[in-house]
Parts: C-alpha cells; sequence; structure tokens
C-alpha cells in the first residue's frame, strides 16, 4: 500500500466574501517509515530494569492523527525529494496546527475542527482552521508532520518542549565514573559505523578516544546498555599552547566543526575589555594539529564551557556551538550571541537578540548542563534560536531535555544525547518531532493576512501500490 494526499485550501475574505482555493496532491516522504524502520542503539527496546521507554499508542500510533497528526505551512516551497525530511532553517514555518483545539495565545498555530476531521474507511481526513490573527504570512508549502510537531514548531513563545519527543532514558548510573566520562566528552557521532569520538585536555595534551557504540549493528559480547562499549583507538595529541583555563573550575569545550576537523576553545568569561580565547584544531584523518590565541577586540564572552570530571561526579557544561565554520558563544550580559570565524578572527560579529535572555540550559540545572546545540543548521539555546541566515528566535525557555552533558547528535528524526546530575547518569534519545512526513508545493504562493480565514482539508488515504 502507498498513501496519497489531497489538500484543498481556503481563504475566505472577512469583509467581501470572497473565497480563494488552492488545491493540490503531495508526495511522502521517508519520514513515517524511518519510525517505523529504524531502530538506533535499540531505542525501542525495553531493558525493564534501566530503560524508560516512550509507550507507542496513543503518541505515534495509530499513525493518524498521532505520528501524522499536524501540519506545517511555510513561506517558500520544499525541495521534493522523498529523503528530505526536514526543512532548513532560512525556510522556518510561518504557521502551524496539531490534532487539536488551540487554547494558547501562539498567534502561528490554527486548531483542529474535531467535528469535520474524522477516520476513513481507508484513511484519515484532517480539517484545520485559522482565525483572521491566526498563521499569516505567505504560504508557498504545506508538509504534514507529527502531532508534538504542529504545536510550535521547533519553538515559540508559548511553548518550545514539544519539539523533543523522549523515546527512551536509559539509566547508565552502574557504569561508574571512568566510563560515563567517556560518554560525557562525547564530541561527535558517527551513526552508520557505529563510532563516537570523545575528546578532552589532559596532561598537556587533547586526548581522542574512538569508541565502538552499538547503534546500528551489535557484536556476538555487546548490550545495548552503553556497559559494552569498546575504545579503539586513543590519541594524545601534544599541545603547548592551548589548555583548560581556570584555577578550580577548568573552562574549555570541543567540538565537531564539521569540516574535518575537531576544534578545542578556552576562555574565562569577560564582562569587559577584550576576550582572551585559546584554540586548537585537530585533523580528523591524521590527528595533526594546529594551536593558538585570540585576542577578540571588545568581545565581551561567556565562558564556552567547563568541565571537572575529579569531582564525585563528571561535570560538563557547554555553553557554545559550531556552524559553517563559524563559533557561537553568548555575550556576557545575556543580550547577544557572538559570532566568530574561525579561520579569520577580524570577522566578529555580535547579533542582538533584542532581549535579554534567560540564559538557563536545554535541561534542568545540575553537574552537567548543555546551553546551545545545533539541530540541523538551527542553533537552539534556551530561550532563543538562531537561524542560518543568523535570524534570532525568542521562545519560552522550557527545560526540553534531560539531563544533558554532551550537544544533541542527530540522525535522521533521532537525536541522542548523555548527562547526569548529582549521580543521576542517562542516555536520552529524542524524536525531533517538526519533520515533513508529506510535501506538498503550491502552484503559486498565496497570502494569509488579518482579513482572512483560512481552512485547510487534507486527505490522505491507503492506495494500492501499482509499482509505478
Amino acid at each position: 500500500m502507498k498513501l496519497k494526499g489531497t489538500m484543498v485550501l481556503e481563504l475566505t475574505d472577512g469583509a467581501t466574501g470572497d473565497v480563494e482555493t488552492v488545491t493540490e496532491e503531495n508526495m511522502v516522504t521517508e519520514a513515517v517509515n524511518n519510525i517505523l524502520g529504524m531502530n538506533p542503539m535499540g531505542v525501542f527496546y525495553s531493558e525493564e530494569r534501566l530503560a524508560d521507554v516512550m509507550s507507542w499508542n496513543d503518541t505515534m500510533l495509530p499513525v493518524c492523527p498521532n505520528m501524522i497528526g499536524g501540519i506545517l505551512l511555510f513561506p517558500k516551497t520544499l525541495e521534493e525529494d522523498a529523503g528530505h525530511i526536514y526543512e532548513m532553517s532560512d525556510n522556518l514555518p510561518v504557521a502551524y496546527a496539531s490534532n487539536n483545539v488551540n487554547t494558547t495565545a501562539n498567534a502561528a498555530r490554527g486548531s483542529l475542527n474535531q467535528t469535520e476531521s474524522k477516520v476513513l474507511e481507508n484513511g484519515y481526513k484532517f480539517v484545520w482552521e485559522f482565525t483572521p490573527s491566526q498563521g499569516n504570512g505567505t504560504i508557498a508549502a504545506v508538509a504534514l508532520t507529527s502531532a508534538q510537531g504542529g504545536q510550535n514548531g521547533y519553538g515559540s513563545l508559548t511553548g518550545d518542549a514539544s519539539a523533543f519527543l523522549q523515546i527512551k532514558k536509559l539509566d547508565i548510573g552502574d557504569l561508574g565514573k571512568a566510563k560515563q566520562i567517556v560518554l560525557f566528552e562525547a564530541a561527535e557521532m558517527d551513526f552508520e559505523r557505529n563510532l563516537l569520538y570523545s575528546i578532552t585536555f589532559e596532561d598537556s595534551s587533547v586526548r581522542v578516544r574512538k569508541v565502538r557504540v552499538p547503534v546500528f549493528s551489535i557484536g556476538l559480547n555487546e548490550r545495548l546498555d552503553d556497559s559494552t562499549y569498546t575504545v579503539l583507538e586513543d590519541h594524545a595529541v601534544p599541545v603547548q599552547t592551548f589548555l583548560f583555563l581556570g584555577s578550580y573550575t577548568k573552562y574549555g569545550e570541543f567540538l565537531d566543526g564539521q569540516d574535518g576537523y575537531w576544534y578545542g576553545f578556552s576562555n574565562e568569561g569577560n564582562s569587559s575589555g577584550n576576550a582572551r580565547v585559546l584554540w586548537v584544531r585537530v585533523s580528523k584523518t591524521d590527528y595533526s594539529m594546529m594551536e593558538g590565541e585570540w585576542t577578540l577586540s571588545n568581545a565581551k564572552l561567556m565562558a564556552v564551557g567547563e568541565r571537572d570530571m575529579t569531582g564525585s561526579y563528571p561535570e560538563r557544561k557547554c555553553r557554545c556551538c559550531m556552524r559553517g565554520g563559524y563559533l557561537y558563544v553568548p555575550a556576557y550580559d545575556k543580550k547577544g550571541i557572538y559570532k566568530i570565524n574561525v579561520a579569520n578572527t577580524a570577522d566578529v560579529s555580535l547579533i542582538a537578540f533584542g532581549f535579554t535572555s534567560k540564559m538557563k540550559p536545554l535541561c534542568e540545572s545540575g553537574t552537567c548542563e548543555l546551553f546551545l546545540t545545533l539541530v540541523g543548521d538551527l542553533i537552539v539555546g534556551g530561550d532563543f534560536q538562531v537561524t542560518a541566515e543568523d535570524t534570532v528566535v525568542h521562545t519560552q525557555g522550557s527545560a526540553r531535555l534531560g539531563s544533558a552533558a554532551t550537544p544533541l547528535f542527530q540522525y535522521k528524526q533521532f537525536l541522542v544525547g548523555w548527562g547526569g546530575s548529582y549521580g543521576n547518569e542517562y542516555r536520552h534519545m529524542y524524536l525531533l518531532t517538526p519533520y515533513l512526513a508529506t510535501i506538498n508545493n503550491l502552484s503559486s504562493a498565496v497570502v494569509k493576512d488579518a482579513n482572512k480565514t483560512m481552512k485547510i482539508t487534507y486527505t490522505l488515504t491507503e492506495v494500492e501500490d501499482t509499482g509505478a
């Protein structure tokens, strides 16, 4: 069987009664099949003693109106490719809706008409409605998504936790501190090769450990609880300039540059004057390195991160991320974020938020805290996001993740990270919910404004697959 979708979009002018109608058919992406057909790190298996696992019924199943239960409306067209399951951040949705009535103040969100929406013999009929004040903007493409993804898209001022659906919480408290540290210092994951790279500064060297973690294959003597990961290689790269600054608290962070190199940075937060940043770049192929020191004129940075692996519990706090050859670090006064070209430090700019951030982590406060992470090409902070065009989006700022030490590592719809707080250590995996289950580009864009209401009727049916 295959899915077929037909959408009818109606814009009604409140003053004249004129109705503009658009009818389109969609293509179906791999999003639903990925969720149903993939099981990275045994995420959908339950070790009852160790793990909290998502309940499928009513969260994901029936597929309609759960796994497919929301709608996203985009200002620009979408690439028509079955593998295109997330849109880039320069085309965030202008409107969306979920499988219920919008009772929030979020003006981008519409409501499901619960009377007209219904189960069909061979599918499902969704009917969404937007009042004159809701969902305004240019609409060039429409996509079905999950019910959670339709609540706030990637995040809004009324909610931002709905983009991250926890599907597993694995207790790794019994691993022991030494094994936990290797996971907590992860800087990169290669899911398809079952590899994790753990990086830190130690004994005047950058220490890089290449670790096998069962993701899509499992050995005869391996388990799915992180207890049997194997350190395949352990490299010490000597450095002369780079170190983690600080006396009691060590300040520093290692990140994947996604350009063939890992980068290390260390600074102490400065509320005035110039920022001093130590840096190192390590090649992923031959472990050669370059290092140096920056003096960033009039840049007032927060510390990029903190590490302490000598205490009772592993501690890591990450306040920076990299995208497109730039390091992003929040401003000390919490009113913006610095963008630093790692290849040319004359290229430094301050991106103003337009508000003072609460600058809280994405998780609950504790011994491990994650303040910034990259999801696709979208930088996600506690109460702000930075798009690929460096546009700032103000969001609610909820604690939407479990204890987090590492950035979130992404494979298709799945996000994984490790972290802990005061003796409670876990590996969490999430589903990134605003995926594109279908793609429906309009023949020509329409404009929804405050003079119009909008009604979208989307019928999704199962039809015989003729192989054509």
